[in-house]
């Protein structure tokens, strides 16, 4: 389990990914980020009863160097013009995230930030969530969530947000109870489908929903910003490629705003354990409808369920095809696996694609392992128990250099590759004589 959390909290934030643009920062710029990020403070303070600002790293993704608020313990960082400064070891994936580092528990956030103001207290405040999530109760944990990449998943999902936006968008308390009463009822009707769906999902809106909740209400938004931000948020992540990492940014940041105006305290009496869909229909005093099929059918009318069914539809044959392509690839063909030790690793959530029982399919990602370092530009499948990833065969050993198509394995210590009957290739420690 400790394998899969300490992964989780590099994928976990990095739905922000910035690569697209470049920009340099000088010492004051930095020095004012870190000035917003203490004036949240007093909104962290009434939401948790602790501030949100702490050790915080400002990485760049090109040059790995760091701006910090504060020094580490073994003197990687060096004050400098009012911040510290350094460079981020190799072995250490940049991510928006938390971990612990040189002795402290620390915020990272990539840059460069977002220009918008909201935005970047946003994300902030989001990182720094993290950082004190253990103390605040909320366990980390890491679950599959792969029937959000389903046709019926899918559809149920974006009826939920169809019905969402309405009640974001309604003036009136009765037409928002209406609303939020069928967001729930699309959310119950679409777990009833899938075999732990409702306890899956739950366990990822717990972590990102109120990390990102956290960020909203920090960030000092009006009424209608806020509205504006989440309502946005739905409609930009339809061009995601899948929702399976994402979906929580949208969903309990939507009920946790509404409930927020109401009471302003309600996030002070959940935990990990806390069932967020009975929770919100109690708080709510919502009644769901029956969750029948007929119902179903009927009430997405509503919410453009025609449009919702025609585009799933189409989406799913292409995807049957994604998934044979890739299956075929990375489990029928020869291929090179490699064993996980002690892994680590970033990716973007929002490109991955899920190969039914076989594992996820990561278009990109950086790793780090007691082995080395692995670098995927062009795609690798990772097994469904966290255990192994399998990517193309090499077509370059140059001793501690591994290359195939799209993919950089850098090794440190005694490993070898070796053959296996069906061809696929291994990664190998070679025993100390």
């Amino acid at each position: 389990m400790m394998k899969r959390l300490s992964a989780l909290l590099l994928f976990i934030s990095s739905i922000s990914l910035v690569y697209a643009q470049t920009r340099s920062y000088d010492e004051d710029q930095i020095n004012t980020f870190f000035t917003e990020l203490k004036h949240t403070s007093d909104n962290s303070v009434k939401l948790w009863n602790k501030s949100l600002y702490g050790p915080t790293l400002l990485v760049d993704p090109k040059t790995r160097k760091i701006y910090a608020n504060e020094g580490d313990q073994t003197g990687v960082l060096q004050h400098t013009a009012g911040v510290y400064t350094g460079i981020l070891p190799q072995n250490v994936n940049i991510s928006n995230t938390a971990l612990e580092w040189n002795g402290k528990r620390w915020a990272m956030i990539m840059l460069p930030l977002p220009e918008n103001s909201d935005d970047r207290i946003n994300l902030l405040a989001h990182e720094s969530f993290h950082r004190i999530q253990p103390e605040l109760g909320f366990e980390l944990n890491n679950a599959n969530n792969n029937h959000l990449d389903e046709k019926d998943g899918r559809i149920g999902l974006r009826l939920e947000y169809e019905a969402l936006k309405k009640a974001l968008g309604s003036m009136q308390n009765k037409e928002i109870e209406k609303h939020l009463g069928n967001a729930l009822f699309f959310r119950k009707y679409r777990q009833l489908q899938f075999e732990k769906a409702a306890e899956n999902e739950n366990l990822l809106e717990i972590n990102e929903g109120i990390a990102e909740f956290t960020g909203i209400i920090a960030s000092g938004r009006t009424d209608e910003s806020v509205k504006s931000y989440l309502i946005r948020g739905m409609e930009r992540s339809l061009k995601n490629r899948t929702f399976v990492r994402s979906f929580a940014y949208q969903t309990t940041p939507s009920y946790g705003y509404l409930l927020f105006k109401r009471d302003n305290s309600w996030n002070k009496d959940i935990d990990y354990s806390t069932d967020l869909t009975h929770y919100f229909i109690k708080k709510f005093a919502i009644s769901v409808p029956s969750l029948t099929e007929k119902h179903f059918k009927d009430l997405a009318k509503e919410y453009n369920g025609k449009r919702i069914f025609e585009e799933e539809n189409a989406r799913d044959a292409e995807n049957k095809r994604i998934i044979k392509e890739y299956k075929g690839k990375f489990v029928e063909s020869p291929h090179f696996e490699i064993m996980f030790e002690k892994m680590n690793y970033s990716f973007d959530p929002r490109t991955i694609v899920p190969i039914e029982s076989d594992g996820t399919y990561y278009p990109s990602t950086r790793i780090t392992d007691v082995w080395g370092i692995l670098t995927v530009e062009k795609g690798a499948l990772i097994s469904p128990d966290w255990k192994k990833i399998s990517l193309s065969l090499p077509v370059s050993i140059d001793k501690n250099l591994v290359k195939g198509d799209g993919w950089i394995l850098e090794l440190r210590g005694s490993y070898t590759i070796e053959i296996d009957q069906q061809k696929n290739k291994y990664l190998k420690k070679q025993e100390v004589q």
